[in-house]
């Protein structure tokens, strides 16, 4: 089995054993959802809300090798956690609480990657509404496969609702108008 699918059912695995509710996103995601393209980590969103981060670092961290000095304070000053696998992998674990976040995951589905494989992934719509708010110009690579390999099923009016929230709270307009650009919208 691939390390990198290794270490995201290590992690999915036991998040799984706590009943947390997650999922999984960027290259992994986009491997299924987009254009493949190489990823040498792992990255997941996980529900924690907001006040209860501690918690869920501190269960992690038990468990898993951190990847930085520091690692429970700069989670908890990021709302990212950076822990590696026992394979070694790369894992970066967002703490998820926006409405945006909650709904992603309850939208989030089961691919197979391979036989033995079966990993919880987000939406095609969810994964192109973070690689827009991301704006980095590999995200709008990546919002472009994503809308070349769904076409006409991606859900654009729901991309739009969120996205516009988003856009807005990043104060970065220009998000909105490379989005209409790439899904054929006026």
């Amino acid at each position: 089995m691939n390390l990198i699918f290794k270490a995201a059912q290590e992690i999915s695995d036991f998040f799984d054993s706590q009943g947390w509710n997650f999922c999984i996103i960027g290259g992994l995601a986009n491997q299924c959802r987009g254009e493949p393209r190489t990823t040498h980590d792992v990255d997941l969103t996980l529900l924690t809300g907001v006040g209860s981060e501690q918690y869920f670092a501190e269960k992690i961290l038990a468990s898993f090798n951190a990847r930085i000095d520091g690692a429970l304070e700069f989670s908890l000053k990021n709302r990212v956690l950076l822990i590696q696998s026992s394979n070694g992998i790369p894992l970066d674990i967002s703490f998820g609480a926006l409405p945006f976040e909650e709904e992603m995951i309850s939208r989030a589905s089961h691919f197979e990657f391979m036989k033995g494989v079966k990993l919880k992934i987000c939406s095609a719509e969810d994964l192109f509404i973070m690689k827009a708010f991301a704006s980095r110009p590999k995200d709008w690579i990546d919002a472009e496969g994503i809308e070349k390999r769904q076409k006409s099923s991606l859900d654009r009016i729901y991309i739009m609702k969120h996205l516009e929230i988003l856009a807005e709270l990043k104060e970065e307009p220009e998000i909105i108008s490379k989005t209409k650009k790439i899904l054929g919208m006026k």
